[in-house]
């Protein structure tokens, strides 16, 4: 059993340099930089100008429902990947079992478009 953990040493010993080292460049931060915060410095930032209303303001499920669009079609060329390199060892099922995938995204992607999902009035 102590063989077993004595292999898992240089990570240990390489986590303690890590913490070390992150909690030596903080601290060497706080004590070359002298650290004044002012008005200007402290104030909320946002496209150059500053901010206006609420920031806990709801926003409109449209943005929500195109991030959703945005992330489904992204896995979609996600799995496109892998199975393009393994086109040849899969063979023909591979293929037509793609090819289902890509018609029912397909369906979906319509029917959202047909629903107005992506329309931003």
């Amino acid at each position: 059993m102590d063989a077993l953990l004595i292999e898992y040493l240089p990570i240990l010993v390489f986590l303690a340099i890590a913490i070390v080292v992150a909690c030596g460049a903080v601290a060497a931060s706080y004590i070359v930089v002298p650290q004044h915060p002012y008005a200007e410095k402290t104030a909320a930032y946002e496209c150059g100008f500053d901010a206006f209303g609420n920031a806990r303001q709801k926003f409109d499920v449209r943005f929500y429902l195109v991030a959703i669009l945005f992330i489904i079609f992204d896995l979609e060329v996600a799995f496109l990947f892998p199975w393009a390199i393994s086109l040849g060892k899969i063979g023909m099922f591979g293929f037509w079992s793609m090819m289902l995938f890509l018609v029912i995204l397909t369906i979906g992607f319509i029917y959202e478009w047909k629903k107005g999902a992506l329309e931003w009035e």
